[in-house]
């Protein structure tokens, strides 16, 4: 039994002052609760010994407790008694001693234990697979590098050559049929024979020089393999490529000659005046041949070019040419057009060094007598 006087008032503090409440107004925490229920004290009621004790009111301004949650990480699961799978990391950690327990003892304590090496090798996922895998490749590799260099080693420094039936059979044609890199299997033929048997060969005749330096002129917007074709007409035209003849054209013959042959009236009227300047040009040096081959001291130049990309379209020696043309009144003798004039004519050599043309140029060359520059 209890009556009104026993009802006791705790102390608490509001705004940093003690206020005395009653003791039924008072709810106990969550906290509190789970603390009672761990330590498994009795429910008792509150006296006035530990309402005034300094333990009860520091529990009372204690900060809450948070519960403890459980760990949203997923369970432990080992993949297998295989202890070299790897473990992820929600899988279980496998140690040293866990290893050595799962492997089996063998019978016999003398003897080491032997493990199955394609567990290794076939096991997915594992490091060593990969590293092996890859060992493997760098070893076959090797092994193809050591094959090959070996071989050409062996030819170049043990005095392995071939033998001469190999020349006299295929590789020597080979070496025959190797062109110029801008000759494919799909140039026409006549441009073909152009390369080997005009193009770089070095050209003295009058007539041929203006052949040449009209056909070249010819060819600027156009190709080559057009230009060889119409190469007929164009010699029917002007009477063989004579400088004497074709300086005597008159207005009618040059508009005559444009029209039946299709060739623009521009470009015969300026063959007409290129023809009168070679005629100058002999009056002055002698010939046609000793006034172009004077530039170049009347030997050709020989170029050293691998890739007919490097060839340049015109040099400082074709730039000279074409100025001093100019300025003695020819016309259609550009830098550009003076420079394929020149590989035309034999002035320069640039087949490249690969051709066999190269070298062949390069002999007549020297087997041609020096000819006497003009006085």
């Amino acid at each position: 039994m209890c009556s009104s006087k026993s009802k006791l008032h705790s102390a608490t503090q509001i705004n940093g002052r003690p206020v005395l409440q009653p003791t039924s107004n008072q709810v106990p925490s969550l906290e509190k609760r789970n603390s009672i229920k761990k330590t498994g004290s009795p429910k008792s009621p509150i006296t006035t010994d530990n309402v005034n004790s300094k333990s009860f009111t520091k529990s009372l301004l204690s900060p809450p407790v948070s519960p403890k949650l459980k760990s949203p990480r997923p369970a432990a699961v080992k993949r297998g008694n295989d202890p070299n799978v790897l473990n992820t990391s929600a899988e279980k950690i496998m140690t040293p001693k866990k290893l050595a327990s799962l492997v089996k003892k063998p019978k016999n304590v003398g003897v080491a234990p032997c493990y199955d090496s394609s567990l290794i090798v076939e096991a997915p996922g594992s490091i060593a697979a990969a590293r092996r895998e890859h060992v493997a490749i760098m070893q076959e590799q090797r092994k193809l590098r050591i094959a090959h260099y070996g071989r050409t080693k062996s030819a170049k420094f043990e005095g392995k050559v071939p033998g001469l039936d190999s020349f006299a059979n295929g590789d020597n044609n080979d070496r025959e049929e190797k062109r110029c890199s801008f000759i494919t299997p799909n140039s026409d033929p006549i441009y073909v024979a152009y390369h080997d048997e005009e193009w770089g060969v070095p050209v003295h005749d009058d007539k041929l020089l203006f052949e040449l330096l009209i056909l070249t002129a010819a060819q600027v917007g156009s190709d080559w393999t057009s230009v060889l074709k119409k190469r007929q007409a164009f010699r029917e035209a002007f009477s063989g490529f004579d400088a004497e003849v074709v300086a005597k054209f008159t207005e009618k013959k040059i508009t005559s000659l444009s029209a039946n042959y299709a060739i623009d009236l521009s470009q015969v009227r300026g063959i007409v005046d290129n023809s009168i300047r070679i005629l100058e040009a002999k009056k002055q040096f002698g010939s046609f041949d000793k006034y172009l081959w004077g530039f170049v001291n009347h030997k050709p130049i020989n170029t050293q070019y691998r890739s007919s990309q490097k060839i340049p379209v015109k040099t400082s020696k074709s730039e000279a040419v074409s100025k001093d043309m100019v300025k003695k009144g020819f016309r259609f003798v550009g830098p550009t057009v003076i420079h394929s004039f020149m590989q035309a004519a034999g002035l320069t050599n640039d087949h490249l060094i690969t051709c066999t043309r190269h070298l062949q140029c390069t002999a007549l060359a020297s087997h041609q007598p020096a000819v006497a520059p003009a006085l």
